[in-house]
């Protein structure tokens, strides 16, 4: 009879498996395993899925082998209960028993021994004769660096979680890390930069790859074509840190999708990092499948917002002194308050600038002629500004609620903040005094005079004033080119 319990012969296994692997190794493929009976001193454990059964078999057989022979004698055998899968991916509550196999698997287990994978004509530039000996073309712009992405408060949390990354990939709990955003926000410089410090850190221990979720398809599609599909899923089984593009484009690719989810299972359970992009979350995309869905959110989903002013200014400033093209506060501000869908365009209006200053022989760029060849770039207001939002300006400068200046407060700093927005909005509008009085609290026309007045008079004997309505004047100018 037997004197022990499943539990306590798998405990004593892994005792001794935890001696022989790294930490990570054993959390990803022997802690998640649940011992299910001993018999016949047969040991049999549930593992979830046919994958994990074969990776087992492959890269830890002998390990295996010895463990059960210390625990349960010579004659101590071992059994796998598997986990189906239904095909609307929903677990099964059924398994099937596999015995280990009788003889050891023709490879070895190391990593190392894999055959050679030469995609041939697959878009792929690797020749592997064991990824660890011969050095990967990981794909990476080398100018996509962290020292080069402006940090803001639109990008804080991306960038910070993928510099954590790049000091540790994989051991972390960012994994897998899913950035996302819309075009031109930085997604690729980012996870590119990623790439970069890690090859960076870690030389040639790591193989890193970058490859367009396209890319990735394409490869796919030959790898089949040429009947290399094995190989091309153990090559990719093999990176330490893969690094995928828009991943959003494996919308409706049911095979393509499959492939990836193996790949992906494989890669994080042996702790393998694992960076994504997408132009939405990962929910929003369509025609995926919901286990692939699911396991984008294992990790940290972070997302790109659009670029505040002052991280446009930088972004400008950067992208000026990349190019050697110098340009005044002005301009910056024009370009900064013109262009904010994303930083593509921001970049595309230095680029348009220095292309202009170059062909003309213009040594000085001034803000006149900025405006006047970016024109075509601005977008057009589609009315004329309000006075609405020239309240919204003047308060916003001054760090004070838009609803004071309509208030019959008398209060110093609402007050000059009320005369300059009277002011301005007789500058930049049609109104007539009637009515911008009525915008500020239904004050007539006289006080809206007096305003005027005031404001002018303190612009000729205060320079701290002047310079407090020129900076106005200029974000409302630009507002409305």
């Amino acid at each position: 009879m037997q004197t022990i319990s499943a539990d306590t012969a798998w405990e004593q296994c892994l005792e001794i498996i935890k001696d022989n692997i790294s930490y990570q190794k054993y959390k990803s493929w022997f802690e998640p395993i649940n011992p299910v009976k001993l018999e016949d001193n047969t040991l049999t454990i549930q593992v979830p899925s046919q994958f994990w059964y074969e990776w087992l078999e492959e890269h830890y057989y002998k390990m295996l082998r010895s463990t059960l022979a210390k625990v349960l004698g010579k004659d101590g055998k071992l059994e796998y209960s598997i986990v189906l899968e239904k095909s609307d991916n929903e677990a099964d509550t059924r398994s099937v028993q596999l015995p280990q196999q009788p003889m050891p698997p023709d490879k070895g287990q190391d990593i190392n021994s894999y055959s050679e994978y030469n995609p041939g004509k697959i878009e792929n530039p690797f020749v592997i004769p064991g990824i660890r000996k011969t050095k990967v073309d990981s794909n990476l712009n080398n100018n996509y660096v962290f020292d080069r992405y402006i940090e803001g408060d639109c990008n804080r949390l991306a960038r910070s979680a993928a510099m954590a990354i790049a000091e540790n990939p994989g051991s972390n709990s960012f994994n897998p890390f899913f950035i996302y955003g819309g075009t031109g926000l930085g997604k690729t410089h980012l996870i590119q930069s990623i790439g970069n410090k890690i090859k960076q850190t870690f030389n040639n221990e790591l193989a890193v790859l970058y490859i367009s979720s396209e890319g990735f398809t394409n490869e796919f599609v030959q790898a089949i074509r040429n009947n290399r599909a094995s190989e091309f899923t153990m090559f990719y089984r093999q990176i330490d840190v893969l690094i995928v593009d828009d991943i959003q484009f494996f919308s409706d690719k049911e095979k393509t999708q499959e492939e990836f989810f193996h790949i992906f299972n494989a890669l994080h359970q042996d702790g393998k990092q694992i960076i994504l992009s997408s132009d939405r979350a990962p929910r929003e995309i369509p025609d995926i499948e919901e286990r692939l869905i699911s396991r984008f959110g294992w990790g940290l989903s972070a997302d790109l917002q659009l670029p505040e002013y002052e991280t446009r200014y930088a972004i400008l400033e950067r992208k000026a002194n990349d190019n050697g093209i110098d340009l005044s506060h002005d301009i910056f501000e024009f370009i900064a308050h013109n262009f904010k869908s994303n930083v593509r365009d921001l970049e595309g209006a230095i680029i348009k600038l220095l292309a202009h200053a170059s062909l003309q022989h213009v040594d000085d760029i001034d803000l006149p002629m900025a405006k006047r060849v970016l024109k075509d770039m601005v977008q057009e207001s589609k009315t004329q500004i309000s006075i609405e939002s020239i309240q919204e300006y003047v308060c916003d400068y001054f760090n004070i609620d838009t609803n004071k200046v309509r208030e019959k407060t008398r209060k110093q700093e609402i007050v000059e903040a009320r005369q300059i927005a009277m002011y301005l909005a007789k500058q930049f509008t049609d109104s007539s005094l009637k009515t911008i009085g009525l915008h500020f609290g239904g004050r007539d026309h006289s006080t809206v005079i007096h305003a005027i007045s005031t404001v002018e008079e303190r612009m000729q004997t205060s320079a701290k004033h002047e310079r407090i309505v020129h900076e106005l004047h200029q974000k409302i100018e630009v507002a409305t080119l």
